[in-house]
């Protein structure tokens, strides 16, 4: 993982998303300020800020690191703050995270993820040729099991995440990838190339 800069809110993000999510809950007097009350189902109109949030980011998964095309349907919304743990944060753009649909599944309602928008980057290490993903060494004691416990967590290591992020690095060594696309396409493997003087 590496550092995401949060993005301004679409200007009509507001009409489009908050006021509607903001009065369904109200409509089903939802309490913004408390978790959703178990089983409660409520409207997904953070969807239609899906576009906005592909755009806004680049395409590029914040937990994974690496481009997706929207045309295959693969992105996701995720709620940093899980709509189940604070109502009020299910339809705040400053809460929404854009995430492969894989990373969206596995970090679910889960709260020991850290967050993109806050985490620094060098914390997450790569060794390239073998795509592996580690806590920097250098870290705090703290930090460094709170990295591990998002890498475990996400499955950021699992052997075809590794797989994904060596063939990119490999793909830039063959001359197949130029260095600006292996930053679009896989920002992090860029990120790390160039910290190690391999760009």
């Amino acid at each position: 993982m590496i550092h995401v800069e949060e993005q301004p809110e679409p200007k009509h993000f507001d009409a489009k998303v908050r006021a509607k999510g903001l009065k369904h809950l109200k409509s089903r007097k939802i309490a913004l300020a408390k978790p959703l009350p178990p089983k409660t189902e409520i409207n997904s109109y953070w969807r239609d800020c899906l576009d906005d949030l592909y755009r806004s980011y680049n395409g590029v998964c914040a937990y994974l690191c690496v481009y997706f095309e929207r045309a295959i349907g693969a992105g996701s919304v995720d709620h940093f703050i899980a709509k189940s743990t604070l109502a009020g944060e299910a339809y705040e753009w400053s809460n929404f995270r854009l995430a492969c649909s894989t990373m969206n599944s596995r970090k679910r309602a889960y709260d020991d993820v850290l967050d993109p928008f806050e985490i620094g980057n060098g914390w997450f290490r790569l060794e390239l040729v073998s795509g592996a993903i580690y806590p920097n060494p250098g870290l705090p004691k703290d930090r460094h099991s709170s990295v591990q416990r998002t890498i475990d967590r996400l499955g950021l290591d699992d052997p075809g995440n590794r797989e994904m992020r060596a063939r990119h690095f490999q793909l830039y060594l063959d001359e197949m990838y130029k260095p600006e696309y292996l930053r679009t396409i896989s920002p992090f493997v860029w990120m790390e190339a160039q910290r190690q003087g391999l760009l």
